[in-house]
């Protein structure tokens, strides 16, 4: 049985490492840098994403990158900058990293896919697992022309691979984390079933109605 004083003095440590991850994971790469690129508001173009691919849509392909990046190591570093307490508030760090890309409150709780900041999250926590993850969406992106498919592919496999790496408390996190992605990606599902998400490479008109995992979304939506 946990001790009573153990967990006392360690909770104000984890609420922390949850609140500091989900400020970080909040922040809104893409509306931040177009913003002082001037480019204006990036959630008035296109798919009204504010991910790199609608970023891409401005036409600075420099911006784009950039947003990508931030998008990843801001769960990365919640995670890197968390374990100086331990493990377990590394992990809440990256819970709330995952989460707070999700769900920003700056923007009405109305944030992301969140493929980009789960991959940072498992760079911070185990990288081998998060190369393996990019291999695994590059053969399925390959195979499938579909880049949605290829992220709900590669994120079901990474509980049972990171079983086979024996990180077991790993693996039951992101089980957690997998299953949350499929959720936020039950749109993109549906397209996947009846045949009408686009593909990678698809047709321009299509592309421009689609944000960057595939997910068609009114200017309102502000999903990436």
């Amino acid at each position: 049985m946990p001790d009573p004083i153990s967990w006392s003095h360690s909770l104000p440590y984890f609420f922390a490492a949850l609140a500091f991850g989900y400020l970080l994971g909040s922040t809104p790469f893409g509306l931040i840098l177009t913003k002082l690129g001037g480019l204006g508001d990036v959630r008035s173009i296109g798919s009204g994403n504010i991910g790199a691919t609608n970023v891409l849509r401005t036409g600075n392909k420099k911006l784009a990158a950039l947003t990508l990046l931030g998008d990843m190591l801001k769960g990365t570093f919640a995670v890197l900058i968390a374990a100086e307490w331990g493990n377990e508030t590394a992990n809440l760090a990256g819970v709330g990293a995952f989460l707070g890309h999700l769900f920003p409150f700056w923007l009405k709780f109305k944030g992301g896919k969140g493929v980009a900041t789960y991959i940072g999250v498992l760079a911070g926590l185990f990288w081998p697992a998060a190369l393996l993850f990019g291999f695994i969406w590059l053969a399925a992106a390959y195979i499938t022309r579909y880049s949605s498919l290829s992220a709900l592919i590669a994120s079901a496999l990474m509980p049972f691979a990171l079983f086979g790496f024996s990180e077991w408390q790993l693996a039951e996190l992101f089980a957690v984390l997998s299953a949350i992605l499929w959720v936020k990606h039950r749109a993109n599902i549906n397209r996947l079933l009846n045949g009408t998400e686009s593909r990678i490479g698809g047709n321009k008109k299509t592309s421009e109605a689609t944000d960057g995992d595939g997910q068609a979304e009114p200017p309102e939506s502000n999903a990436s």
